[in-house]
């Protein structure tokens, strides 16, 4: 919140806010301009998180578990939550507490802590206990070399799995495969066609599982594949012992079906697209999860290579000569498949999330492949995406490989995850951005406006991982009485309770609970300030226009940003009427202007040159990273090295530029390394392989191992762009630069730095016109 960054400002609690001092009244709070948000990373890990093995004590009334900040009588043996006001009397097993004998969740420390509810999540199904599952997807319409790179990447995934994790295997291309993994005398596959939409049971009786299938096994008494069959054990067990086995038994026939598995064979008439049934294949994996597991943590996991021609969830015709939609398509209406592909995806994540399954998405291919469509379905579920340009590309082989690594560099997946928010009286919740799915849960603290996922105080996140992050918009209550909140109380409370099946199979509640101080901001403004946090406030301003560009038809983001920063500026700066160079702002507040300047050119808001599916990722990640890492999606980083300094952080800017320097960019989905052209020069001529050369040598290493630094804890894994001043992949780095020198004013350029060639305004020319608008009177 000043301007000295913290380690790590997420603290124990994971959770980072606009403001960390709320006005008292819905009146005043609108003022503020910036919404009351606050943003949790549910499950990250932090060593300091206690594990208790009990079961939480929760408040009769609100269900509010006890935390730190219930008040304790001693004597009579009541807590009082500080929600409600209840006095709840502890459980006999309670007995010896004493203010020197305090059970852990009373510690002050402990804000957030952690519950072990036990494995109540143990599904034995058969002979296998299953704790996880996960079904491949493959397209087989792509060209042989990319079919390689992919069914390579697969075997690789397969063997990375821990044993016990059950592996399905499904195909598409004109036609959907189903393969029979526990059928491994020979390959065995049932077919679906891929032309109109199979309900759950008909999936289920065509592969003679669950109840639909009970007719087609007489007397129930030997299952297909030799297993045989306990009497009064659910049919649909048969279902996982053919279609669904451990990696360790199945990784061998797995590995042989893919060395035989060839490109979809159906051939493709000049002019014509490849028919690619994607949205079938994702409904029969579906349904096939469905009637084996429900409940149990399970993902699909779809490696697409191409757009759907077929069948429902289809984006685009087969015809080559129409092209797939673009943005301009999408806001003319004239994208005729569009709305009814987000139908289909929208009830296929409807279904996904009643099972409690997760759609990972790992798209790769030059042209768009309906991201755009599906991004409903992945994001409802909580599922991983990916977006590259080849199946061979370190940007998908890499993070492909970290989605199943385990250990460190794990991403820590967890299932079936469910978020419940407590707080004080006069606090309204109007809805989550992020991955997750309302419970439509109703409640006294349900506001009547949504946002997001809203309607509710409890959400559904099939699919968590340590890095998930959520936005909830909060409201205050219009109550104009007297007593407004906090007149009794100074304090508020929130509570965050996020229970969660880990790797392990073991389900745990993991409670947080936060207290934030009412301030009046009528009479006094000067604590909201210094309770405002610029990075938290700018993702969360990126992420409400995001959400706000993708439901309102015709939203202008740039004007709506911008009226909205002159609010801003108006209500907290400091200034004397139309006198634009008396026009200051508090440090607690210098940053934001800039933030919403980069903003404002970013991916988000500027969606041109790119296609929808490049745009849906770009949201699909802004909502669901943590604000340090959407922070730099917005702003990026730029680091200058040479040879008189350290590397050291540069201005983001086209004057950082210098012919003897070099510049580390990171814009989250790329890191450039750029060399200046005296550097570019030296390098070519070979200077870093002599011995007397040795600094240079060090100078050309430096970034790129920084590179690697970053490449390394990232997912999904970043583009590195390694190029020189005045060549063609510069753009990577300029267009990210505020363009203070353009070809207007080149004359008064220092030799060896850059011009941009554009009529963008630089941050100068933009301050000048804020501070002009913000005091006018």
């Amino acid at each position: 919140m000043s301007e000295i960054p913290n380690a790590d400002p997420e603290g124990i609690d994971s959770v980072r806010m606009t403001w960390n001092n709320w006005p008292r009244t819905k009146v005043e709070a609108s003022k503020c301009v910036i919404p009351l948000a606050a943003s949790i990373s549910p499950i990250r890990s932090n060593p300091e998180i206690p594990t208790l093995p009990y079961l939480p004590l929760r408040c009769k009334t609100c269900t509010s578990i006890m935390n730190c900040f219930s008040r304790v009588d001693f004597t009579a043996k009541i807590w009082i939550c500080p929600f409600c006001f209840q006095r709840n009397h502890f459980p006999p097993h309670y007995s010896m507490i004493s203010e020197t004998n305090l059970p852990a969740e009373l510690y002050s420390q402990y804000t957030t802590i952690e519950y072990t509810i036990g494995d109540k999540n143990h599904n034995p199904v058969g002979e296998f206990d299953v704790k996880s599952a996960f079904v491949f997807v493959l397209d087989t319409c792509m060209i042989e070399e990319e079919f390689e790179y992919v069914k390579s990447e697969v075997k690789r995934a397969v063997g990375l799995l821990p044993e016990n994790a059950m592996v399905g295997f499904v195909t598409f291309g004109t036609q959907v495969q189903v393969h029979e993994l526990g059928f491994s005398d020979m390959s065995k596959v049932y077919v679906f066609r891929g032309t109109k939409e199979i309900s759950k049971d008909q999936i289920m009786e065509q592969l003679g599982i669950g109840g639909a299938g009970r007719r087609n096994v007489p007397g129930g008494a030997v299952g297909v594949g030799g297993y045989q069959q306990q009497r009064g054990m659910p049919m649909q067990n048969s279902g996982v012992s053919r279609f669904l086995l451990p990696a360790s038994d199945c990784e061998f026939t797995l590995n042989s079906l893919l060395d035989e598995l060839q490109t979809d064979q159906w051939p493709v008439a000049p002019g014509n697209r490849p028919s690619r049934c994607t949205g079938v294949a994702l409904s029969v994996a579906a349904g096939l999860l469905g009637a084996c597991l429900p409940g149990t943590g399970a993902r699909i996991v779809a490696l697409v290579g191409g757009p759907c021609t077929e069948g429902p969830g289809a984006i685009i015709s087969k015809d080559l000569s129409d092209p797939v939609r673009s943005h301009k398509d999408l806001d003319k209406d004239a994208a005729p498949y569009f709305k009814k592909a987000v139908k289909f995806y929208d009830s296929l994540a409807k279904q996904l999330v009643s099972q409690g399954h997760v759609l990972d998405l790992f798209a790769s291919a030059l042209d768009q492949v309906g991201v755009a469509e599906m991004k409903v379905a992945v994001e409802r579920t909580g599922g991983l995406v990916v977006l590259s340009e080849s199946f061979g590309h370190s940007v998908f082989k890499d993070s492909f490989k970290r989605v199943f690594d385990s250990g460190e560099k794990s991403l820590g997946l967890c299932f079936n995850g469910t978020l419940e928010i407590n707080c004080s009286k006069d606090i309204k919740i109007q809805g989550i951005i992020g991955p997750c799915t309302s419970l439509e849960k109703k409640g006294p603290s349900v506001a009547d406006t949504v946002i997001g996922e809203g309607n509710t105080t409890a959400w559904k996140m099939c699919g968590l991982d340590k890095s998930s992050c959520f936005t909830v918009f909060f409201d205050i209550s219009s109550s104009e009485k007297s007593n407004a909140p906090g007149s009794a109380n100074p304090q508020l409370y929130l509570q965050f309770l996020t229970s969660y099946q880990n790797p392990e199979g073991m389900t745990l509640l993991r409670v947080t609970t936060v207290t934030r101080r009412w301030v009046d901001s009528a009479v006094n403004s000067e604590e909201l300030v210094q309770g405002f946090d610029q990075e938290t406030a700018a993702v969360v301003m990126a992420r409400f226009t995001s959400l706000k560009m993708e439901s309102e038809e015709g939203f202008d983001a740039t004007r709506w940003l911008d009226r909205n920063l002159i609010r801003f500026c108006s209500k907290f700066g400091e200034y004397r009427k139309d006198d634009p160079s008396s026009f200051t702002l508090n440090s607690f507040f210098s940053f934001f202007p800039q933030f919403m300047f980069n903003l404002r050119r970013s991916q988000f808001v500027q969606v041109f040159n790119n296609s929808p599916d490049e745009t849906a990722y770009f949201r699909m990640l802004l909502n669901r990273e943590n604000i340090t890492n959407a922070a730099v999606m917005i702003q990026p980083s730029l680091i200058s090295y040479s040879f008189n300094s350290l590397p050291q952080p540069a201005l983001l800017d086209v004057a950082s530029i210098g012919a003897d320097r070099i510049l580390l960019l990171d814009s989250y989905f790329s890191v450039v390394v750029f060399h200046g052209m005296t550097i570019a020069q030296w390098r070519n001529l070979g200077y870093q392989n002599q011995p007397e050369h040795q600094v240079f040598s060090q100078l050309l290493q430096a970034p790129k191992d920084d590179a690697q630094a970053i490449i390394h804890e990232r997912f999904p894994v970043p583009r590195l762009v390694v190029c020189d001043q005045h060549g063609s992949q510069a753009r990577f780095l300029l267009a990210k630069l505020n363009p203070s020198a353009t070809y207007n004013n080149a004359n008064e350029m220092a030799a060896g730095s850059d011009i941009i060639f554009t009529d963008d305004v630089s941050l100068q020319v933009f301050f000048e016109h804020l501070q002009r608008l913000a005091v006018q009177s």
